[in-house]
């Protein structure tokens, strides 16, 4: 029987030596290297060494030592100033994901025509420079603006909406708005709705498929939208110095007033230090909720199917 089959299918063919790997890779790992080390030194030269010069300065101006930390740490209006940002800058983050959220889930529910038009809006923004936007916020929110002329109309108002947190909150979410609309945008559209109608066919409410399936799915947006905007509040300048109050300024505006108005620029540095350490710890945490999240997405989608 064994010999008609190898007469049939003929002799086995000798097993051969492991293919060895293609002497070319080795040349072209070199090669990717080789184009992507202008990027590297470039990232380098624009972004570490001024981090690096700031780090020495802060420890090193006007002599050396730890008197700049010292003083940061040792003076309730430091850290004051450093609460009041991270406050803001949540603040904003927050409303953000409020308006978004709504958003971005009619941008996917939407057909193609309401859709492009959603898009075009989202993007507006940025085909506007960011002083325009904030001197037409100035005429708007200002106490003889046209928001509290018609307030008044209606029997409200004047209210205080510039030189407070109001209007710098205002301003800062209508700028940073895309920025966590497009992320949002981004996770939503690859959630396969068919998980949401299977979930409703075997018996769940629309809202309960809503929160256990789409939410888990889209939750890498939300972390990603929040990152974009949270790290990008931290450091506004133009929009709180013209819509805040000097009483109120931000770490960017403080930075500013110690380096350009008193020329110390030891302490100038060490806000810019502790402004950066305190981003990387909360990107670590982000980082972390971003893992729990995709886990907790991978379960929803094994569940849902």
């Amino acid at each position: 029987m064994t010999t008609l089959l190898e007469n049939s299918v003929g002799p086995a063919a000798p097993a051969g030596p492991t293919p060895k790997a293609a002497p070319g890779r080795q040349g072209r790992g070199w090669a990717v290297f080789l184009l992507l080390l202008p990027a590297a030194l470039l990232i380098a030269a624009m972004f570490s060494y001024p981090l690096l010069v700031a780090a020495w300065r802060s420890i090193a101006y006007p002599e050396l030592g730890a008197q700049n930390y010292t003083w940061f740490f040792g003076g309730d209006n430091n850290v004051a100033v450093l609460l009041r940002t991270l406050w803001i800058a949540f603040l904003t983050t927050v409303i953000c994901l409020a308006f978004a959220y709504p958003y971005a889930y009619l941008m996917v529910i939407s057909g193609k025509r309401v859709k492009t038009l959603l898009t075009i809006l989202v993007m507006v923004p940025f085909w506007t420079s960011l002083m325009i936007r904030t001197f037409a916020w100035i005429i708007l929110l200002q106490d003889n603006g046209l928001i509290n002329e018609g307030l008044s109309l209606l029997g409200i108002g004047p209210l205080p909406l510039m030189r407070n947190t109001t209007g710098v909150l205002i301003g800062m979410v209508q700028v940073l708005l895309p920025f966590m609309v497009l992320p949002l945008y981004n996770a939503m559209a690859g959630v396969d709705m068919r998980l949401l109608q299977a979930a409703t066919s075997l018996g769940a409410r629309p809202s309960a498929a809503f929160l256990r399936i789409f939410v888990p799915l889209a939750m890498p947006g939300v972390l990603s939208g929040c990152l974009l905007v949270f790290i990008q509040a931290l450091g506004f300048y133009i929009t709180p110095a013209l819509l805040g109050s000097p009483t109120e300024m931000l770490v960017s505006q403080y930075i500013y007033a110690q380096v350009n108005g008193q020329l110390q620029w030891g302490r100038g540095s060490v806000l810019g230090v502790v402004l950066l350490v305190t981003v990387l710890v909360l990107l670590a945490a982000i980082t972390a909720l971003g893992r729990l999240g995709r886990k907790q997405g991978a379960t929803a989608s094994r569940e849902a199917t």
